[in-house]
Formats: C-alpha cells, sequence, structure tokens
C-alpha cells in the first residue's frame, strides 16, 4: 500500500503564498519518558493517508502499535503500522523481525473487533522470541486494534493545524472501568472526547493529557487505582516541522527531498518566477514568490519553524538575516563560508541592528555537518542531518563513541497512585 497523491496544479502571483495542502499528518513516536523531539513523520502520514483511503473503501484493516518497551528496541512507544485484510502494509513497528506474527494476530482482530496487546520478552518467552528472529535483546508490547477514533483524531489535528493529546489505554488489570482501546482525545481548546466509563481514571488521565499538551511532551503512565491498575500511552500529536527555504536554485532540490522523506512542511520563496515552478519542486508543499524584502509578510515565522538562507546574493541574504534574527525561528542556517555571514552581521550592525547572543547563537553558518560534502546531494544531507540534531539537541556525532544508550531510557515507567473518592491509596 503507498500513500496517495495529490497532483494540485500551481499558479503564481506576485507577492503571494500558494499552498498545496495534502492531508497528510504527522504524530511523535514518543516514549514514556519527557522528550520534545519529532520523530518519523513521513511514516505517520502515509499511515493517516492510507487510512483514509481505506476508510473511503470500505476495507477491514487494523492498526498496531508499539505502546511499551524495555532494554534496546528497534521502535520506540509510538510508532505504528496499518494492516489491511489482503496483508498490504504501511510503516513498521520493528526492523522488521515482528511485522508478519503481528499480521497474524491482526488478522484474529480485524474479524473479532476485540484489541488485543501482544507482548515479545525474551526475558519471558525466549523460544518464541528465538523462533522470531528478534534482533534486539528488549520487550515490545503492540497493542492491536480495528481502526477506530484514534486516526480521525489525528486526521483533524492536521487538517485544522492544531496539536492534541491521545491518550490510550492498552492494559487494564483488576475491576477498574475501563478497556484495552479505550482512547482519550484532547484538543487544544481543552475539549475532550472520552472512551473511558471510571471518572477517576479520567479526571487522572484529562490532568496528564493537559500536562502533555501544555509540556509537547508523551509519556507512558501507570495509574495504581483502589479497583486496579491501568497502563495508558500519552502522545503529544504535533505538526510537521515547518522549513522555509530561501532561494529556488538547482541545490535547493535535494534539500526539499530530504526534507519530505522527514514529513516535514517545506515552503520555498524566492522573487524569480522561472526558478520557483511546481515542476522544479513538485514535492513542495507551499511556493511563495516575493522579494527578500517583503518575505515577511507572506511567511510565517514561529518558534517552531526551521530555516535555511540559500539565495546565493549577498544582499538577498542580508535582508533576509535582519528579518530572520529578531523573530522566533529556532534554527536559522546560512550557506556559504563563515567570513561571508560574518560580513553580513557586521553590515547589519553598522546599520543600527543589534542582535543579542541568544539570537546570534541560532545562526548556524557555515550550514551543515562536516560529512566531507561535496556534491548538492552531499550537501543536502549534511544540512538536513545537522537541522535534524539541533531539533532533537543532540551532537550529531559517531554512534560508536556515544556513551550510553542511543535512545532515551525508558525502562521505568511513571507510577501515579489515584485516591478514589471512597478511598485513600497511599504509594
Amino acid at each position: 500500500m503507498r500513500g496517495m497523491t495529490f497532483g494540485l496544479s500551481k499558479t503564481f502571483i506576485e507577492e503571494s503564498i500558494l499552498d498545496q495542502d495534502n492531508g497528510r499528518l504527522v504524530v511523535h513516536n514518543l516514549g514514556d519518558y519527557h522528550v520534545s523531539a519529532p520523530k518519523n513523520m513521513k511514516e505517520l502520514q502515509d499511515i493517516v493517508t492510507d487510512f483514509l483511503t481505506i476508510k473511503n473503501c470500505g476495507q477491514t484493516a487494523a492498526l498496531a502499535t508499539v505502546v511499551k518497551v524495555k532494554g534496546s528496541t528497534y521502535r520506540r512507544p509510538g510508532a505504528r503500522m496499518l494492516m489491511t485484510e489482503d496483508g498490504c502494509m504501511t510503516g513498521s513497528i520493528s526492523g522488521g523481525c515482528l511485522e508478519h506474527d503481528v499480521f497474524e494476530h491482526a488478522k484474529q482482530v480485524m474479524v473479532s473487533g476485540e484489541p488485543t496487546l501482544v507482548k515479545y520478552d525474551p526475558e519471558v518467552a525466549e523460544e518464541i522470541i528465538w523462533s522470531l528472529g528478534l534482533g534486539c535483546n528488549g520487550a515490545v508490547h503492540v497493542l492491536i486494534e480495528r481502526l477506530d477514533k484514534q486516526l480521525t483524531f489525528i486526521s483533524e489535528c492536521l487538517t485544522n493545524k492544531h496539536s492534541g493529546v491521545l491518550a490510550t489505554v492498552f492494559c487494564v488489570e483488576g475491576q477498574v472501568q475501563a478497556k484495552v482501546g479505550n482512547h482519550l482525545m484532547l484538543y487544544p481548546d481543552n475539549n475532550i472526547t472520552n472512551e473511558i466509563i471510571d471518572p477517576t481514571l479520567t479526571q487522572a488521565m484529562v490532568a496528564d493529557a493537559q500536562a502533555a499538551l501544555y509540556e509537547q511532551k508523551s509519556k507512558v503512565k501507570t495509574y495504581q487505582l483502589p479497583a486496579g491498575r491501568v497502563e495508558v500511552l500519552i502522545e503529544f500529536i504535533k505538526l510537521p516541522i515547518p522549513l522555509l527555504i530561501f532561494g529556488a536554485g538547482q541545490d535547493a532540490i535535494p534539500v526539499v527531498r530530504f526534507a519530505k522523506d522527514l514529513g516535514w512542511h517545506v515552503t520555498i520563496v524566492d522573487h524569480r518566477p522561472t526558478y520557483l515552478t511546481p515542476e522544479k519542486f513538485p514535492n513542495a508543499d507551499s511556493l511563495v514568490l516575493t522579494s527578500a524584502e517583503a518575505a515577511h509578510k507572506l511567511v510565517l515565522l514561529e518558534d517552531n519553524t526551521v530555516a535555511i538562507v540559500m539565495t546565493h546574493n549577498y544582499f538577498h541574504d542580508r535582508a533576509l538575516l535582519n528579518m530572520l534574527l529578531p523573530s522566533a525561528v529556532r534554527y536559522i542556517g546560512v550557506l556559504g563560508p563563515k567570513r561571508r555571514t560574518t560580513e553580513l552581521l557586521q553590515d547589519l550592525q553598522t546599520e543600527g541592528m543589534f542582535y543579542t547572543e541568544e539570537q546570534l547563537n541560532r545562526v548556524y553558518a557555515p550550514i551543515g555537518l562536516d560529512i566531507g560534502a561535496d556534491t548538492p546531494v552531499e550537501i543536502a544531507l549534511s544540512i538536513v542531518a545537522e537541522i535534524q540534531a539541533v531539533l532533537t539537541k543532540r551532537g550529531a556525532g559517531l554512534l560508536r563513541n556515544r556513551i550510553g544508550p542511543i535512545h532515551h531510557p525508558v525502562d521505568e515507567l511513571e507510577i501515579q497512585a489515584i485516591e478514589s473518592p471512597h478511598q485513600h491509596i497511599s504509594l
């Protein structure tokens, strides 16, 4: 199964913006620790696109979600795989060793309609794990459920261009009035869609969902109630990373390609109509035909935006830096040698501009990681890799030199004891 593509035609008006909104989505693949970095956005976009196709065609399908991990695992909580009854799959929940077995469980879920939690734990079922050829030594818990409101909610978030929180119950012990596969969905205006009957659990989950929305972080929580124990994956759903590329030269083409492979929302800005064409940039989300001096009227410079300055024109770059530095943009990459960027900043200072240390720290020049890049494709790779490192707050070094695990530890779940209105629970 492949994601549906939308071939929208583009026309241009001087100093106007034309947006191609393809309706695809993004979800953070996050674990039970606090992180704010985006994960595999493109994969989730494809899953939701195919979900909409399946919904329109009336096909039967199931969704597998990694909800809990322990130790070394290939994917983290939030990784998803969409499966149809004829065996088509979108996304992945492992490096390839679990997909077949998960599909066998999914076929049962498609028939029964009842969600199920499948646990792959080498400490508990070593013989089964050995037969599956599990490449990592960690435990993976996968929730398999029929397509429900969860993907519809994610679709609404992107369509309406707002974030949200999706809380999914994946384990219930005892007599708690909640079922595996129940969801609680929180909108930015604090409106809630809730499938959970237990009012005490609902209250606690709403509070944690609101915290996740405020902090823009996700986690796995375990709630200890008087009637039993419940485990919940609480996911913060975020929109794609907005990337602004100033300059529509040939070297921008591979940058767009890499960025779209990561699921970012790409806008290209240039004043030359012969350079800024949909034929040249078929994968770009927006093309903005305007001058560097007027760009601020037509693009959003928000705190989640990343920007690349690659016009190859000194005066245009100076005007763009003058616009970007005082803005909230979190990353400003400038193509060209360091000396050139220093001169650009000195020119702006001479004109009376003053920039704080915090603003200057957001400038990355020369742009890109030192990987020996020479060709446009290699340079584009170094640029996008640097942006990814900045977004995830990583040093972009060799993993073999990293001390400690590759991923943040997710072995310890956060456990919260909830007080019942009729009974006090002590930790």
